[in-house]
């Protein structure tokens, strides 16, 4: 019994078959997951040799907007920022690109999470090029990171939530000027009450 057939029965009988839609399937083909090098190791002897780096959203009146952030370890100060309405890789991407140039350590890492943009091969080229390598998280384990929380929880609570920006502009405008008061003018207690730049001056004086 050919197709047309079984179509016409189906019509005259007011049959109708039941299609189940396929589901797109995001796995993780092509992934690349680095070793937990850091490994909740968050003190660094010199600048440029841990760096720790995630994104954050920032809402912006009725939506978001998306900040990525790279924190040295060493002294807690934010070494690239960049803010996008789209959380993909090209706001990672131009993040890293903030990095080119700077005096990396011989063993320089840098470590995120194992979002989606941290395990493609683009991120993994970026890092060769840079001459670091990369570090991710356990799977599932947020406190393999926790550390960039230094940055992203006083910068919601003291600036964000105060601010309330109802724009794109406004929110870069917000977190630009947040950034230069965290890195120059907020004091760290582990640091004896010197901001981040404070103590790596005082370090190389």
């Amino acid at each position: 019994m050919n197709h047309k057939r079984v179509r016409r029965l189906m019509r005259e009988l007011g049959i109708q078959s039941v299609i189940r839609k396929k589901r797109p399937f995001y796995g993780r083909r092509g992934s690349v997951v680095f070793k937990n090098v850091l490994n909740r190791e968050f003190h660094a002897e010199t600048m440029y040799q841990k760096l720790v780096t995630d994104i954050i959203y920032v809402r912006i009146g009725d939506t978001f907007a998306y900040l990525s952030a790279v924190l040295d370890l060493y002294n807690n100060e934010i070494v690239a920022w960049q803010v996008s309405e789209r959380n993909d890789l090209e706001l990672v991407m131009d993040t890293l690109k903030q990095l080119q140039d700077k005096p990396f350590h011989k063993d320089a890492l840098v470590h995120s999470g194992q979002g989606f943009q941290y395990t493609t091969k683009s991120y993994e080229k970026q890092l060769r090029e840079l001459g670091i390598q990369g570090s991710h998280s356990r799977r599932g384990n947020c406190h393999d990171n926790a550390c960039i929380e230094s940055f992203f929880s006083p910068l919601k609570t003291e600036k964000m939530y105060l601010v309330r920006p109802k724009t794109a502009e406004q929110a870069y405008q917000a977190i630009e000027e947040y950034v230069q008061f965290y890195n120059h003018d907020r004091f760290q207690e582990k640091f004896n009450g010197l901001s981040p730049i404070e103590y790596r001056e005082k370090a190389a004086a």
